[in-house]
């Protein structure tokens, strides 16, 4: 089977197969990328980010079947914390999405951070691509429970919802730069809590006093078990991925490529000549560290200046 082929016909074997070679950074993976990238770019790709709790894997569940109503088809990729055992995800968001499993126009892939920080994994551009080259219109990128500067998902997506919820905790907390800049649309979830209506009056009144009037995102109050609010944060949406925003949605693709580009090159410099770097010698290193002869500085530096010319013996 060549997998290229199989992902750019929609096959999910191969889409989830591909996933998994990225994932683990096989050296499969770049072939299959190079083969398939001529068919990327196609798909909106809408990034879900928020708080732990925040209802964020409910509201996708939501946007799923608002987005099938239409006819369209979606993929999924939910980041989720890394085991500490295995480095796989801990507790899969499709959990909550199950009801889609059988759907033939779905793909939901859960994706292990393995230790990177963002709110992403270092695979999720990726994955991107794979799902785009497969031909699914929407692609919805949950991240992990993000704190207030995780915000690499703007990397990712065209579209940004940030998930927030009232009461929980410090309202204040919630109002911090970073995470509360990257928001195309805010989605204040669990709107049936009695704090909901002064944390959206909070909310309202810090946008528009730290954004320019013209910029300032939308409001949704939904309650995402219900689908309560559903139908009118996917009309907001679908108005925002129309064809007036296509040059917002353009920059942002640009800044997913250099992004990925950035990365790639600091693989190809860095990781792949230290992979050559003996196991032995890099392990006589950290003895050395471990019994305080060597600093980690100057340990760093040596194997550097090895790795520079390439002289391992």
């Amino acid at each position: 089977m060549n997998l290229a082929e199989e992902i750019i016909k929609g096959n999910h074997r191969a889409v989830a197969k591909a996933i998994s070679l990225v994932e683990n950074e096989s050296k499969e993976s770049p072939e299959i990328i190079k083969e398939i990238f001529p068919y990327t770019g196609k798909s909106t790709v809408i990034g879900v980010t928020g708080a732990p709790g925040s209802g964020k894997s409910t509201l996708v569940n939501q946007l799923i079947s608002a987005f099938r109503n239409d006819h369209k088809s979606v993929g999924v990729i939910a980041v989720d914390p890394s085991s500490p055992f295995s480095g796989g995800a801990v507790l899969g968001d499709r959990i909550r999405m199950i009801e889609h499993s059988i759907d033939p126009a779905v793909f939901i892939r859960s994706m292990a951070t393995r230790g990177y920080l963002g709110g992403v994994a270092r695979a999720t551009g990726l994955a991107v691509f794979i799902l785009e080259a497969a031909g699914l219109d929407i692609v919805l990128v949950e991240t992990v429970g993000a704190g207030q500067d995780e915000v690499e998902v703007v990397k990712l997506a065209d579209l940004i919802l940030v998930v927030l919820t009232p009461g929980a905790g410090d309202d204040i907390q919630n109002f911090k730069a970073g995470i509360m800049e990257i928001a195309d649309i805010f989605v204040l979830n669990k709107s049936d809590s009695p704090e909901s209506e002064s944390t959206e009056q909070q909310l309202k009144a810090m946008l528009m006093l730290g954004i320019d009037k013209g910029k300032v995102p939308p409001v949704y109050k939904t309650i995402a078990p219900t689908g309560t609010g559903i139908k009118y944060l996917k009309k907001e949406i679908t108005a925002c991925i129309s064809m007036e925003k296509l040059i917002l949605k353009e920059s942002r693709k640009k800044r997913l490529i250099s992004w990925m580009l950035k990365d790639m090159v600091n693989t190809i410099l860095f990781q792949k000549p230290l992979a050559a770097f003996p196991k032995k010698r890099f392990e006589e290193y950290i003895e050395r560290i471990y019994k305080r002869e060597l600093d980690p500085y100057t340990a760093a530096e040596k194997i550097a200046e090895n790795i520079g010319r390439k002289a391992y013996e």
